[in-house]
This record gives C-alpha cells, structure tokens and sequence, in this order.
C-alpha cells in the first residue's frame, strides 16, 4: 500500500480536487435553488427536484468543459516538450489523459442521469398543476399567461390543460435539444466498450464525432429559459414570503401584494464550453494542415504473420522515440484515421510504422499494397504525437514488455540506442535495457533488425523484477508496456511490491502505453 501511494500520490490528489469540485459545485448549486426567493414559486409547483436538475446541469456544464481537453493531442505533445524538465511524477499525469477523458464521460452519464429523472418529475408536476382547478396556489402560478404582448409572465410551460408533456418536449429548444444530448451520449458511450472499440473501429470511430451534437446541443439548450425564477423588481415590490398567502388578492388594488413576474434564466452553458471548444477547433485545424502535407512512401515492406511496413518522408517531419501518428488512407476511407507507432528511431532519415491485420481497415490497406501493378495508395499522416515511453532516457535502468504488435514502440527506442552507442553519446543517462518480447519466433527481431535473445513463453514475472532489484539496488528503474490490460495489471503490481519505500533504494516506475 505504501509503495502504491508513493507511486500515485499526485494521480489520487488531482483526482480528489475534480471529484471535490464536482460536490462543491452540486452542493453549492442545490441550496442555491433550494432557498433562493427568486425560486420560492418555482419550488412551490417542483418541489426538491428543482435544486436536483439545476445543480445536476451544473456539474454537466463542468465536466462538458473538461471532456475536450484530454483528446486535444497536440496540447498534450506540446506541455510535454515545455514539461520536459518538470518531476517524473508530474510528466507521468499526461499519460492518463484517456483515462481521465474516460472518467469524465462516466461523471456526465451519472449528472446527466440525475438531470433526466429530475427533470421527468418536474414535467409531470408542471403538468399536474397546469390541470388542477382548485383554486390553490400551484393552480393559480400555472395558468399565469403566456402571452408577453398583454402583459403575461408565466412560470409553468405547459399552456393548456390538453397539452402533453411529449408536445413540450419536442417543440421546445431545451426538450428537443435534450433528447438529442441525451440519444447522442447513449451512442458515444455504448460504442466505447473495449470490445466495440477493438472488434468494429469503424462504429466506434464513426459514433464518436456525435459529441458536435451534443457541444452544439449543450450550447443552445438553456436559451428556452424553462426554468424560470421571480425577478429582482417583483420581489422588492412583494417578497414571497409575505405575498404567497395571500396569493387569492393579488389582482385586487387594495392589496400591496401584486402578481408576481417571472422571468428564465439566461443560458450559461456557452460560457463553460467556449474556451475549450475554440482549443478544440484550433487543434484541428492544425492536425488537418500537417495531414495535408505530402507524404512520400520510399519502402514497403511484407513481412511474416501479415505484417506491412512502411518507410516514409515527409517535409518537417520531427520525431521522438516511442512516438506515434495516425494514418488516414483516402483509397480506403476518407474519415477514418487510425494510430500506429513509429517504429524508426530519430536517427534515421526516414520513419516508419508497422501495420497488423486486425479488422476491416488494416486488411483492405495491406490488400491494396500488395497488389504489385496498382499504383501505391496516397497516405496522409497526422502527428506525431507524445506517449509514456518518450521518458525513457530519463531512467537508469528500462524494462521494455512488448506482446505481440506491441513491441512496435520499442523498436523505434532499440534502434536510438544502438544508434546513441555506436555514436558514443555521452548524454545517455540509460545504462541497461531488459526486452521482454512475447510471442517471437525469429532469431532477428523483425521490427529492429537487432539480433536478440529470445525466451519463449511468458516471462516469470517475479523472478524479472527479483534479479533487476538485486542487480540494480540503488536505480530508478522504468517499466514499460504495449499490450494487454491483463498484462498491465501483472506489471503494475509488481512495480508495486518490488519498489523500496526508501527514496534512496530501488524504484520501478510503471508506463502504459495509451491512444
């Protein structure tokens, strides 16, 4: 437990200050609604629920402003350049910037869960206010005219006694742009299970770029102003507190208590998303400039297991180790982009991916370089973009776990290495390099050329992490991996269990590669 703590210590504290502003914000929000006087009327038709939806919407406003943020991959590249010379423990963060995205999607699900149900009963007591004749207060608030021209300042938006709440709901802003938040967030979410993700890209990949539904929906929706709350100058003329008693005079001219006026809320929700909507946008067009630049494919290569290699240049083209970029082929799909690290080091003149069969896309983009009297499809290229394993050099001691197409970020690492040795860089703070390469089957690895020796099976994992903490006492050791979350599990824990509590002892830090 120590060494867990010791590890994720700044992770756990950047995740209790969001979780705590997410209470402070619902909290706050509740008893704004619950004892204003400008909602003492709204309160007497919705009751609690009131507080529950606007203080729900809040939350929503909150995390809809943070969802952008973790997918804007060129920021995240750029502060991890300017970050290069923060704490280890600080760089590390950008590394969850998925998981962070994933959380915040989960935190909108559960507000905009509570913002439905609450929203649900208020129609229905809107509804049934609207249909009482009992002369009662909730009554006598929800026939107040609609009609501004003469004077009117409703508080319930149903109308008419025949009128439904499915009528309101389709033919207000805030109901129909509700519905399609709401439809385009099931869609988002149900298509980002690892399975959808792994098995059909396409629906995931597709799917996804619903959120321009929900930011444009989200932006718009409180502009019916529904909600709506007593104004500043009917309260000074007649508090609630005093007037709702006798609410039976208010039209006699004698009684100092007048009709109250109401008025909507002024929508908020632009105000939240703009700043990282404009981010955004301004992130893409950047990503869409570099993807139109041209790309020249130099070398193709097949290699066994269905594995294609691509050699390319392509002007200004910058990289770092454990790198990688997304790949668009216009042939096959002109939306669809997908990630593929680099393989190549930074010493070479060229980079390179490579490419496994592994659904639908990656099939037919294999298919279409091996047909040898086609011309060579055109790439387009977007990137490169930041990972974990960009830090390896700043360890004294690196453990690489690749399995499968999973041991393409280390080539590109295997490579710079044996290209720093040979040029006798004397800024090389790695000193040893353990490759654990799962699943191979050649004397020479395929992806580095680099002759290796191979042990197959999976590794015992303790006995590893033993024999690096006997040999290494007094080293920061960095643990690396593409593959698996299985695997990731194994190596976290004893990263966990192998890592001295003393500072001044061994330590093994453990990086996931994620995109």
């Amino acid at each position: 437990m120590g060494n867990w703590v010791v590890n994720h210590w700044f992770s756990v504290l950047f995740l209790a200050v969001w979780l705590g502003l997410n209470v402070f914000l619902f909290v706050d929000a509740f008893l704004k609604y619950e004892t204003a006087d400008r909602y003492y009327y709204t309160r007497k038709i919705l009751g609690s629920t009131l507080a529950c939806a606007r203080a729900s919407a809040l939350c929503l406003n909150f995390n809809s402003m943070l969802i952008l943020l973790p997918v804007c991959r060129s920021l995240l590249s750029f502060l991890r350049g300017t970050c290069s010379f923060c704490s280890r423990t600080l760089r590390k963060q950008l590394d969850h910037n998925l998981t962070f995205h994933k959380l915040v999607a989960y935190m909108i699900c559960l507000h905009t869960a509570i913002h439905i149900i609450a929203h649900l009963f208020n129609f229905d007591r809107y509804s049934r206010s609207r249909q009482a004749t009992d002369g009662s207060l909730v009554s006598i608030l929800s026939s107040l005219s609609h009609d501004e021209t003469k004077g009117g300042s409703w508080l319930n938006p149903i109308q008419f006694r025949n009128m439904t709440v499915e009528y309101v709901t389709f033919t207000s802003i805030a109901g129909l742009t509700g519905v399609i938040m709401t439809i385009a967030l099931i869609l988002m979410v149900t298509s980002a299970t690892e399975f959808i993700r792994r098995s059909y890209f396409e629906v995931f990949w597709y799917t996804h770029h619903l959120f321009i539904f929900y930011i444009l929906g989200l932006g718009i929706h409180g502009i019916g102003g529904i909600v709506r709350g007593q104004t500043e100058e009917s309260i000074n003329e007649g508090h609630p507190h005093k007037c709702a008693e006798y609410f039976e005079m208010w039209d006699d001219h004698d009684c100092r208590c007048r009709r109250p006026e109401f008025e909507g809320q002024p929508p908020e929700s632009w105000k939240w998303i703009l700043a990282p909507v404009i981010l955004y946008i301004c992130e893409r067009i950047l990503r869409f400039y570099r993807s139109q630049q041209k790309v020249v494919i130099t070398k193709v290569v097949m290699h066994p297991s269905k594995v294609l290699e691509l050699q390319m240049n392509k002007r200004g083209f910058s990289m770092e180790v454990g790198q990688y970029i997304f790949v668009n082929c216009p042939s096959i799909s002109p939306l669809e982009w997908h990630p593929f690290t680099l393989t190549s080091a930074p010493e070479e003149d060229f980079f390179s991916i490579h490419i496994r069969a592994a659904g639908d896309w990656t099939e037919n983009l294999i298919r279409a370089f091996e047909q040898q009297y086609s011309p060579i499809p055109r790439i387009e290229v977007d990137g490169p973009f930041g990972t974990a394993s960009e830090d390896v050099f700043q360890y004294e001691v690196a453990v690489l776990v690749g399995a499968g197409i999973g041991v393409t970020p280390f080539a590109s690492i295997l490579k710079s290495i044996w290209y720093k040795f040979r040029c006798a860089d004397h800024n090389l703070k790695t000193k040893k390099v353990g490759h654990a390469a799962l699943n191979f089957d050649k004397a020479t690895d395929i992806l580095t050329g680099l002759k290796q020796k191979t042990s197959f099976g999976r590794p015992m994992w303790d006995n590893e992490f033993s024999t690096i903490a006997t040999s290494h006492p007094k080293s920061v050791v960095g643990v690396f991996l593409c593959g698996p979350q299985t695997l990731a599990k194994s190596l976290r824990k004893c990263c966990h269990r192998y890592s001295s509590l003393d500072p001044r002892k061994v330590q093994f830090y453990f990086n996931k590669e994620n995109f």
